[in-house]
């Protein structure tokens, strides 16, 4: 009768390497989830914005600083907030003005979180911030650009435009601060405004109107400057020419009294000669042509006609 043999020690063998190799996987498992517990609860913490660690809904820590941190498993969690300023572009709304003219107002705000705690704890979410901060804005906007009228709001120019933005800027920071969102408004801008479809073509009308109007006037101003200019010239005209007239009869004059003291002068000194080249002047200015003179023989006016020279 054959016997079997059993070799006891390497059976035995067998069954340690099994178990160790239980023992290293299990090992292994539990190093692979320790691993990724821990890499799981590791985050970075960037330049720029905010890690808030909260734990059962409660704010236990903020980490501002870049570099990197961690959570308690299971029971911490994580929010990023942004700690730039960031840009919210309000939605388009109808304003009244002062003198009654209605206007489509698109702004926008520069804001940026200031304490990211009450952010968290109050508005919990950027998008309900930036909500409460659009209806703030709405209100303030209504309210200042109501006690203005329709020209000092399209005109950048006007005194109360320049502070407009400042005022509305505060106000708003001042409503914010009343519900702790940890917010701040770092300025509120007016980018557009415009008209309502239905006030678009009487505006138009009364602008072109009103720029005719002045047209007209600034026609009507340059009208009367030339017509000034014109009569001061024929004024100035007439005076240099009365002055000039004026000169050339002085001259004239002192030019004939020169000639008869010339001629006095010349003709004392042959008194006959003289009295006959005034007779001869006198023929010339009172006899022509078609002259006839009936003068009897011995009229002093004859005796040069009759050859009588005395």
């Amino acid at each position: 009768m054959s016997k079997k043999v059993v070799n006891l020690k390497e059976g035995t063998g067998n069954g340690f390497e099994w178990r160790n190799y239980i023992k290293i996987g299990i090992f292994l498992v539990f190093l692979i989830a320790f691993l990724i517990l821990v890499f799981t609860n590791l985050f970075i913490v960037k330049e720029g914005e905010y890690k808030v660690i909260r734990q059962f809904g409660e704010v236990v820590r903020i980490e501002k600083e870049p570099g990197l941190s961690y959570k308690i498993p299971f029971v911490q969690s994580v929010t990023t907030l942004p700690k730039y300023q960031m840009t919210y572009d309000v939605s388009e709304a109808e304003i009244n003005t002062k003198d009654k003219k209605r206007m489509l107002i698109d702004n926008y705000a520069i804001w940026r979180i200031e304490d990211p705690k009450k952010m968290i704890t109050n508005a919990r979410t950027v998008e309900n911030a930036e909500t409460r901060m659009e209806e703030f804005i709405y209100s303030v906007v209504r309210t200042e650009l109501g006690q203005l009228n329709y020209d000092e709001i399209i005109n950048d120019e006007k005194s109360s435009r320049g502070s407009l933005n400042d005022r509305v800027t505060e106000k708003v920071n001042e409503l914010l601060s009343k519900d702790n969102y940890g917010i701040v408004v770092v300025d509120v801008r007016i980018k557009r405004t415009d008209l309502p479809e239905e006030n678009e073509q009487s505006v138009y009308t009364r602008m072109i109107s009103e720029r005719e109007s002045k047209a007209q006037e600034y026609l009507s101003m340059g009208d009367a400057q030339k017509n000034r200019i014109i009569a001061e010239t024929d004024r100035q005209v007439k005076e240099i020419l009365a002055k000039a007239q004026a000169d050339a009869e002085t001259i004239r004059a002192e030019g004939e009294a020169e000639a008869a003291k010339i001629y006095n002068k010349a003709f004392s000194k042959d008194p006959d000669f003289y009295s006959m080249f005034r007779t001869l002047e006198s023929y010339k200015k009172t006899i022509n042509g078609e002259t006839v003179i009936v003068l009897p023989s011995d009229s002093p006016y004859a005796r040069l006609l009759m050859g009588y020279t005395r």
